[in-house]
């Protein structure tokens, strides 16, 4: 059993909102994500605590974003869309305008928020965001399913607490809009493996991506290849993220965990498995850090859902008793595969494995001749 306080920040609210049905995002993930934590038992009492947010005010998201965005975005989802507002990218195939767009995020950038306060009060070691993980929207654009930044907001938060604040980011798609928000600042590093740019929006995160004035070597981008398979996404986050993590010496973590980096994801081309990033996550347990982990992206629902009820269940230090497994898709809701939450093994290619390697050789040689510069001096 693990001695971590959690907190899994949670309000009713999502579940009346939503966004359009034909759009990828769907708000379903955490409420499922939440039933499935009810049904296992895992959720409820002073150490797996669940919590209600406040909506975040309109000052707290002006800490961010600009105050005519942020009247774009309402007057958007008034059904007003203007010539603004499309320069700002409202009404994209991937930012939709629907009703609920800006309450939605209000929620969602409160939850970060209140995430971030129990963490600095010393209240909980660990907590959970799922309704959130914006990390596309910038100051006054969206892109990607994203409007409001609650990432960049929690981070803010606890970097104005006199914290060092490390954002790792290992969902499938470049966190472009925390990037941006912290590119010229050494008090948050931001470190994030994804699949590259070469081959996946936002198009960018490449290896030399690395910061600029105050905030040169704050800056770590990891482009995985296509194709890549649970031994070399470890490979890197061991030999990269890891060191990085380590010389920057963080008081807090803040983790975008999503799941569109499982194999399977309709939007991206990755072929993890969650054994792959619970062994990543188990690292960072190791570390002994305040974690606050959102949920971003994955876009197949069961293995999303799966994927966060297994990593809360790791936080819990229940890994080694998985009482799931052979519960069967019954017990789950998962018809397709009957052992539990873990995927099953994936068998790799020589074809993929000659692919994969020799395109992150070239990505490695880069970093691992930079890594005494990445992440700054130390502290």
């Amino acid at each position: 059993m693990s001695n971590h306080k959690l907190a899994f920040i949670y309000t009713p609210e999502v579940e009346r909102l939503s966004y359009p049905p034909d759009c990828p995002f769907t708000t379903r993930r955490v409420v499922q994500t939440r039933q499935r934590l009810l049904s296992f038992g895992l959720l409820g009492g002073e150490a797996r605590a669940e919590v209600v947010p406040r909506k975040a005010t309109l000052e707290e998201l002006e800490r961010f974003h600009t105050a005519r965005y942020l009247e774009e975005l309402q007057r958007a989802a008034g059904g007003e869309l203007s010539v603004e507002g499309l320069h700002m990218g409202l009404g994209g195939s991937d930012t939709p305008v629907f009703k609920d767009l800006v309450e939605y995020g209000a929620w969602a950038c409160g939850a970060a928020l209140t995430a971030a306060d129990l963490l600095l009060a010393g209240t909980v070691d660990i907590a959970f965001s799922l309704s959130g993980g914006f990390h596309h929207a910038m100051v006054e654009k969206a892109a990607g399913f994203c409007y409001l930044n609650d990432v960049v907001l929690a981070c803010m938060r606890l970097a104005a607490a006199g914290k060092r604040v490390a954002c790792l980011d290992v969902d499938a798609h470049h966190g472009d809009g925390t990037q941006a928000a912290f590119y010229r600042r050494n008090d948050v590093l931001t470190l994030s493996l994804h699949e590259s740019g070469k081959t996946l929006f936002p198009w960018g995160g490449f290896e030399d991506e690395i910061g600029e004035g105050p905030g040169l070597g704050y800056n770590v981008n990891v482009p995985l290849p296509a194709g890549i398979y649970d031994a070399a996404f470890l490979m890197a986050f061991d030999r990269v993220a890891l060191p990085v993590l380590e010389k920057y010496n963080p008081d807090v973590i803040v983790l975008e965990l999503g799941m569109d980096a499982l194999a399977g994801d309709p939007l991206t081309h990755l072929c993890l498995t969650n054994n792959g990033l619970m062994n990543a996550l188990g690292t960072l347990l190791r570390l002994n850090k305040p974690l606050l982990i959102f949920g971003g992206g994955g876009y197949h629902l069961e293995n999303t859902v799966r994927g966060w009820v297994l990593a809360w269940r790791t936080c819990c230090g229940e890994e080694e008793h998985d009482f799931s497994a052979g519960m069967g898709g019954c017990m789950l809701a998962n018809s397709e595969w009957p052992g539990g939450l873990r995927d099953r093994e994936r068998v790799v290619t020589d074809e993929q494995r000659r692919a994969v390697e020799s395109e992150l050789h070239s990505t490695m040689q880069i970093l691992l001749g930079n890594i005494s510069f990445l992440g700054g001096d130390s502290a």
